[in-house]
């Protein structure tokens, strides 16, 4: 395998020149300030820090969105199917698009691209608002505006994750991997901060004055993210992106993601659990009131139980040294999110349920951000987009025809052995993934060593630092 179909050598060659001897200077930069300065040395960056900054505000209203939207499913209809076919109408753009988004994303001004994605979802909520306060609304408006947003979100989310690498980049644009995985890490914990609060602040609202509050907050919230974009500086990558068509660039991309064993592996393994996993959500509110007897106050503590697990997680990667050994991680936090669903079907006690959501979030986060830190790592940036476009259509993209098998297994033998059902497959994949380790770990080790990562062929093998801080 030659290493420089996977880098790009001018970014290969600044790694390799910048490890072959460090600077005392290099050396005193990387002494921390504290214990544990490094679980958020990509605030360091001005533009993270904007992004940081506005996307806790404006994700704290989209959390609200999604538990709104699936009790306002629920209470005009009854029908655990029709929460399914919502889900599918908000996530099946995402599968169709998604591969296309990313070409454009590798070709256009991400931040720009991002500015537009942000106020079209200002938009579409705020017609959810319109709907819903004026009692008008009906579930097949409900289903056209979830399609219009999953549309936006085709192209927002490879833009976001592409984006991530420019936020953090110096000089010529090239990111520092410790601050790429540290700055992936903090926007996990950012996202599931936002989802610990959203969800109880969403029951509250929902309980008190409806559901077409939270879609009105949750509009008004964009403003904060679309001014944190337009307050940044950013400095263009030096790749230069080919004026190829569009479905030559789409081959290229996915011929490098089919070619490339450990991505195709993890891309797998990531599209399972979304398939078979990450549906679960569309299920709580037939948790909430049937099996466990609550309401929307008992929905937003499931999955806000759901977040806590999931922010433990990602505070727990943001204070890594290393992106080494997250391939384990991935395996680990598969098994536990499939165990997770599987108890947590078998209970129906409010206590018990709420630790087990809490054991789901941790091993969903935990396999989501070290798949993305260890994509990100090894993907070329004139590649990244169309890349993280596919990640996108995995973590996305199946969830649609997952939220559709979720909603037809609770309709036919009952919410409790749908989550059961789903649960196994998770496992199934992570043991189907642990047997595609060695040979990821071979093709791995030597483009880690390349970007200095590892430092010399004769460290100890990655699988030995799993748990490295």
């Amino acid at each position: 395998m030659r290493l420089h179909e996977y880098l790009p050598p001018k970014i290969a060659r600044h790694r390799i020149e910048s490890t072959a001897e460090p600077s005392l200077k290099s050396i005193q930069a990387k002494k921390p300030a504290s214990r544990y300065a490094h679980a958020w040395r990509a605030l360091r960056h001005r533009n993270f820090r904007l992004f940081f900054t506005g996307q806790s505000i404006s994700l704290i209203g989209t959390w609200m969105t999604r538990i709104a939207t699936a009790w306002l499913v629920y209470r005009l209809t009854g029908s655990a199917l029709l929460l399914g076919v919502v889900g599918f109408a908000g996530q099946i753009p995402t599968f169709l698009l998604a591969p296309f988004a990313g070409v454009l994303v590798d070709r256009l001004n991400r931040r720009n691209l991002l500015v537009w994605t942000q106020v079209l979802a200002g938009v579409q909520s705020l017609a959810m608002a319109s709907l819903t306060l004026a009692k008008v609304i009906t579930i097949h408006e409900i289903i056209a505006l979830s399609a219009f947003q999953g549309l936006i979100n085709a192209f927002d989310m490879p833009g976001r994750q592409a984006f991530l690498v420019q936020m953090v980049s110096e000089g010529e644009g090239n990111p520092d991997t410790q601050d790429l995985g540290n700055a992936i890490a903090l926007n996990s914990s950012m996202v599931n901060l936002a989802r610990l609060i959203g969800p109880a602040l969403a029951g509250i609202v929902i309980a008190s004055v409806g559901e077409g509050y939270c879609f009105a907050i949750d509009g008004f919230s964009y403003i904060a993210v679309v001014a944190s974009l337009l307050m940044m500086n950013i400095q263009f990558s030096p790749v230069r992106r080919a004026a190829a068509p569009m479905f030559e660039q789409l081959k290229e991309g996915w011929a490098y993601v089919t070619g490339f064993h450990p991505v195709r592996t993890i891309l797998t393994l990531f599209a399972l659990l979304s398939l078979m996993g990450m549906p679960f959500v569309v299920l709580m509110p037939i948790f909430a009131s049937e099996v466990l007897h609550g309401g929307p106050h008992t929905l937003g503590f499931l999955m806000g139980a759901s977040g806590v697990g999931a922010l433990v997680s990602a505070l727990s990667l943001a204070l890594r040294k290393t992106v080494r050994g997250l391939t384990t991680m991935i395996q680990i936090s598969a098994a536990v999110f499939g165990a997770g669903l599987v108890l947590f079907g078998l209970s129906s006690n409010l206590v018990l349920s709420l630790l087990l959501m809490a054991v789901v979030g941790f091993g969903m986060m935990q396999g989501m951000a070290a798949s993305n830190t260890v994509i990100q790592t090894l993907v070329p940036e004139d590649k990244r987009g169309r890349v993280m476009s596919f990640y996108t259509m995995a973590f996305v993209g199946m969830a649609p025809f997952g939220s559709l098998l979720a909603g037809a297994l609770a309709h036919r033998f009952g919410a409790p052995h749908a989550i059961m059902i789903t649960g196994s497959f998770c496992l199934a994949g992570a043991l189907w993934f642990s047997t595609r380790l060695k040979s990821i770990r071979r093709i791995m080790r030597p483009i880690y060593i390349e970007m200095g990562i590892m430092q010399n062929p004769m460290e100890p093998a990655m699988e030995d630092h799993a748990g490295s801080n």
